[in-house]
This record gives C-alpha cells, sequence and structure tokens, in this order.
C-alpha cells in the first residue's frame, strides 16, 4: 500500500470517528452545549482539557522552535507548562464554584455590569480568532503534505470537519471527541520520538536519550552543540537572547494560559468543585506525557537533518548530493514549506550560516545557505519521514497533528459560539430568547467563527506557536488580571474592571499591531518587526506583562476614585473563596 493511500485511511478513519462521536453525543440543551451538562468525569475532563489546550502550536510547532533556536526557545515549555499551574491552582475551582457557563458570564455577574460582560466578550473573541488562526494555519500544513493538496484547501477541509462535530455536538460532544484525539495525539507524538530515541541513543525512553551518548560517544546536546557551532550556527544550550525579553515571554505565557477562555470553560462542566481540582491534577499528567518528550524530539530532530546533510560529517570531503536527496525532501518540497538553491552548481546540498561561517564557506567553495525554507512547521510532521520510521507511523502523525490542531479550534470556536449566543445575545440583546432560539443562534455563530477563522487562516503572520503566543498576550493583557481581580479583591468594582481591560487590551493590540500589523495583514505594520524596533527589546508576544501590570494599576486608581463593590457582591466574593461548600457549586 502507497505511504498516499495509509495517510488517507488513518486520517479519514480519525475523522469518521469524532464525526460519530459528535452524532452520538450531540448537544440537545443549552446546558449540553455550553458545559456538558456538568456530567464529566475528571479524569476524562482532564484528557479533554489536555487535548484542548495542547493545540497545533504543541503538537506541531514547539519542537520545531525549540529546535531551530535551542535554550532561548524553552521559554515556550516553561511558559505554558507554569501557566497551566497557575490557572489550576488560582482559578479554576473559584470560577467552577462560582457556576457559570462563560469567562464573560462570570465577569458580568462579579462586577455587576452590562459594560463589563460586553468588554469580555470582545476580549474573548480578539483572543480566540487570532489563537484559531494559529490553529487552522496548522491543520493546512499536515494536510498539504499528507493529503498532497494545498494548504489552503487542507483549510477548507478541516474547517468542514470541524462544523461537522463542533456545532453538531457543542460542549457535549467535543468534549468526548477531544477525549479520542487525545489518545491520537499522544500515540502520534510519542511512537516516532522513542523509535528515534532508539535510533541515536539506543535509549527508549526519549526524555533520558535527549541527556544520553549518541552514536559519536558523545552526549548528544554536546554532539549537537559541536555540530551548529562548525556550522555557524548559535549554540543549542546556551542563552543567547535578551533576558528581559525572555523572562517577560515566559510571564506572558504564564498568565496568558489562565486567561485563556476556551481552557477555563472545560472546568465548568464537571459535577463538583472538588472535581474541577481533580481535573486539572489529571491534565497536567496528560499534559507532561507530550511536554517532557518535545525537547528531545527538538534536539533529535535538528540532529538528524544536519546528518543527512552531512552524511559523512562536516569535514567529511563531501555533502548530500541534489541527485541523492531522501524522498522526505523531495515530498516536503512538492508543499513550498522547504526549499533548496544550488547557489554555487555544484550539485550538492551546503547548509551553514554565512554570517558567521565566512572560513569554512571559503575553504571549500560555498555560495551560501542552500537550504533556502525550512519551515519549523513542519519538522514534527516531517520527523518519522527524516528518521525512515514505517509508513505506519508517517500516517500517525499526520492524524495527530490533525487531532492537535481541530481538537483546540473546536474548543475556541466553542468559546466564541457560546459568547456571542449566551453573553451577547442572551443576557444583553434579547434576554427572553427561547432555549431553541439560544442553541441556533449558538450553532449559526460558531458556523460564522468557523468562516473568519478559516478566511484568516489562510495567510498567517507567523508559524503556529508565534501566532499563539500573541494571543496568550492578548489574555494575559485583558481578562488574567480581571478575572484576579474578581476571585480575590472583594472591593474591586465594575468601573475599576472595565478600565482595567479597555487599557490592558488596547494597549496590548496597539504595540501587537504596530510591529505585526492591522488584522495580521502583512504591510500594514507601522515599524518593522525586528529587535531593534522593540520598545526596551520587548516583542509584542512579550509585552503582554506589560499590558497586564498597566490593567491592574488603572484598576485600582479606578477604584480609588468610585465606590467598592455593593455589600451583596463582596460577600459573594467571600463565599467563593472560603473552603467550605467545596463539593458543591453555584447554580446557573
Amino acid at each position: 500500500m502507497d505511504q498516499f493511500t495509509l495517510n488517507l485511511i488513518v486520517v479519514g478513519a480519525s475523522f469518521a470517528l469524532y464525526i460519530g462521536i459528535a452524532i452520538w453525543a450531540r448537544a440537545g440543551s443549552t446546558s449540553e452545549f455550553y458545559a456538558a451538562n456538568r456530567g464529566v468525569h475528571p479524569v476524562l475532563n482532564g484528557m479533554a482539557t489536555a487535548a484542548d489546550w495542547m493545540s497545533a502550536a504543541s503538537f506541531i510547532s514547539m519542537a520545531g522552535i525549540i529546535a531551530f533556536v535551542g535554550y532561548d526557545n524553552s521559554t515556550y515549555l516553561m511558559g505554558w507548562t507554569g501557566g497551566y499551574v497557575l490557572l489550576a491552582l488560582l482559578l479554576a475551582p473559584y470560577l467552577r464554584k462560582f457556576g457559570r457557563f462563560t469567562v464573560p458570564d462570570f465577569i458580568g455577574d462579579r462586577f455587576y455590569s452590562q459594560t463589563a460582560r460586553i468588554v469580555a466578550v470582545i476580549a474573548l473573541l480578539v483572543i480566540s480568532i487570532t489563537y484559531v488562526i494559529g490553529q487552522m494555519a496548522g491543520a493546512g500544513v499536515a494536510f498539504s503534505r499528507f493529503l498532497e493538496v494545498s494548504s489552503s484547501t487542507g483549510l477548507w477541509i478541516a474547517s468542514a470537519v470541524v462544523f461537522c462535530y463542533a456545532v453538531l455536538g457543542g460542549m457535549k460532544g467535543i468534549t468526548y471527541t477531544q477525549v479520542a484525539q487525545y489518545c491520537v495525539l499522544i500515540v502520534a507524538y510519542t511512537i516516532p520520538a522513542i523509535f528515534i530515541s532508539l535510533q541515536l541513543t539506543g535509549s527508549f525512553l526519549p526524555q533520558i536519550g535527549l541527556f544520553s551518548a549518541d552514536a559519536s560517544g558523545q552526549p548528544l546536546l554536546a554532539h549537537l552543540d559541536g555540530l551548529l557551532s562548525d556550522l555557524g550556527f548559535r549554540t543549542y544550550t546556551e542563552h543567547h537572547s535578551n533576558t528581559l525579553d525572555m523572562v517577560l515571554f515566559t510571564l506572558a505565557l504564564m498568565i496568558g494560559t489562565a486567561g485563556l477562555p476556551h481552557v477555563i470553560i472545560r472546568f465548568f462542566t464537571v459535577p463538583k468543585v472538588s472535581d474541577a481540582r481533580a481535573s486539572a491534577g489529571w491534565a497536567l499528567v496528560f499534559i507532561a506525557l507530550l511536554y517532557t518528550v518535545a525537547p528531545a524530539v527538538g534536539a533529535m530532530a535538528r540532529l538528524n537533518i544536519i546528518n543527512t546533510i552531512y552524511p559523512n560529517g562536516i569535514d567529511g570531503e563531501t555533502s548530500l548530493s541534489y541527485a541523492d536527496q531522501p524522498q522526505w525532501m523531495s515530498n516536503w518540497e512538492n508543499t513550498g514549506l522547504l526549499a533548496f538553491e544550488d547557489k554555487n552548481g555544484d550539485g550538492m546540498i551546503q547548509y551553514y550560516n554565512e554570517a558567521n561561517a565566512p572560513a569554512i564557506a571559503a575553504e571549500n567553495g560555498w555560495a551560501g545557505n542552500e537550504m533556502t525554507t525550512f519551515n519549523r512547521d513542519i519538522l514534527v510532521l516531517a520527523n518519522p519521514e527524516i528518521a525512515g520510521l514505517p509508513g505506519w507511523v508517517i500516517a500517525l502523525i499526520a492524524a495527530g497533528g490533525l487531532a492537535a490542531a481541530l481538537s483546540t479550534a473546536a474548543g475556541l470556536l466553542l468559546a466564541i459560539s457560546s459568547a456571542v449566543s449566551h453573553d451577547l445575545i442572551k443576557s444583553v440583546i434579547n434576554p427572553g430568547i427561547s432555549e431553541k432560539g439560544e442553541m441556533l443562534a449558538a450553532r449559526v455563530s460558531m458556523a460564522i467563527a468557523i468562516l473568519i477563522a478559516t478566511l484568516l487562516g489562510l495567510n498567517p503572520p507567523g508559524f503556529a506557536a508565534q501566532v499563539v503566543a500573541i494571543a496568550f498576550g492578548l489574555a494575559a493583557a485583558s481578562l488574567f488580571p480581571t478575572i484576579m481581580m474578581g476571585i480575590f479583591s472583594k472591593t474591586m468594582n465594575s468601573a475599576g474592571a472595565v478600565a482595567g481591560m479597555l487599557v490592558g487590551l488596547l494597549v496590548e493590540m496597539v504595540y501587537i499591531f504596530t510591529y505585526v500589523g492591522w488584522f495580521f495583514i502583512p504591510g500594514t505594520n507601522m515599524l518593522p518587526n525586528t529587535a531593534d524596533n522593540w520598545l526596551f527589546g520587548i516583542q509584542p508576544a512579550s509585552f503582554g506583562v506589560v499590558a497586564a501590570i498597566l490593567n491592574f494599576i488603572v484598576a485600582y486608581i479606578v477604584l480609588a476614585m468610585t465606590k467598592p463593590a455593593p455589600a451583596e457582591i463582596q460577600d459573594l466574593v467571600e463565599s467563593i473563596r472560603v473552603p467550605r461548600g467545596a463539593g458543591a457549586a453555584q447554580s446557573h
């Protein structure tokens, strides 16, 4: 059986499974559509949360950006993992005890203000639409290679699949679909990593293989550092970037994670507050299975790429010839995501950093790095092919990449549709709407959100992880401070919350659009997106921390100038924070 047919069978079977689950678990009420009728077991919710949270950025993109940058991009690992711990400990149990369906629902009721609710909806839409662009871009990358279609065609296929199971199933269908998607993505991620670790180090566990000796007799990381240094690239294990930006970026990912509405709403699906804590713990276990493997995948893949291009070693007489390039290179060249150019006409591939390795170029007559394009989002997907693994493993990684992208996309789209149908239409525009009408509004708004996300995903502003990082910055700047003050500040009033959210969101958006562009349209940015132009060397994705601080400051200044929250609201906050009644929750 050829590889394309095998890919088609495995991916098609996974899609059929997702759609079948959605039909079986189709939501029949608003409670099922928004919160799965609050009947999800903590273990299953932990697995669904892990799938919801580990998006295309985690599965497809994270190992790629670590592979090509090294230690400096470990910020993605530290920020996302630390942020989930922050969410699990500080926010999830209290939000579940409050007993609402959505984040704007909590903000609107806690700050006794429709204005606060509307601003929260706006922030949620900006965050979620930005985030979902990265998922659609990741799905397009996976489709373009494994189903041999263009990335734009792949986007439309992914949109159709998400439409089928998300619009039909709502939170109930999405939850059980995400359980299946987690199983697919974790198996797809770890099996190739185990094979490659065995090949390179003889270690069954990639986490151990990363720190073991490879065929050269050196520790794998030391060998990789030496190769990269010889080729003029930055070493893999050393710190090279702006320390301030690195710290701020890690913090932005942490507090951004804690403010992500599509992750928070997962904790509204369990029966009790204690179940919210338990499901958070299980989610951390399931997340760790992938996150502890990702650094090994990145390092081993980078080493495999160098070994492929220089089969006789860097000091050997020849590098890989174009005529002898392995099939995986040709396959990915066909997608346009990998490209070479024979700059000196010698028929051999040269891969080095010409800016930092002029000596090696002069000695060998090289005219520049001939790997002119390597989209970092392809690394995990190409990894089994680079390592020469069996065809079924390649098909599995395709299904896993799509599962990661689609699981998070579904969660984001549900957050968007819930905000529109429940927090705008039901709570503000038409409080008398029937349950049937609200369900219809939720499904229509989700369909529109899918269309918008697909159109924006056709031209993403960066790699999947980079786009997602921007969404985290927006969440850090707007929702996280407001939720924290809503839980831990009894006196914080509606005026302070609204002012803080608006300032945080606007400052972050202006900073992002100054360097990235309005609505991510290339050429619309006011300044070039380079470190030389950033304020104090802080990149747009890191600026969320600064905007969050401004959010807090403005909120408390306004609070000092106005009356504190009413006594009944302060009593409500106190009831959320005390441990009494941890097994129960408020009803909506």
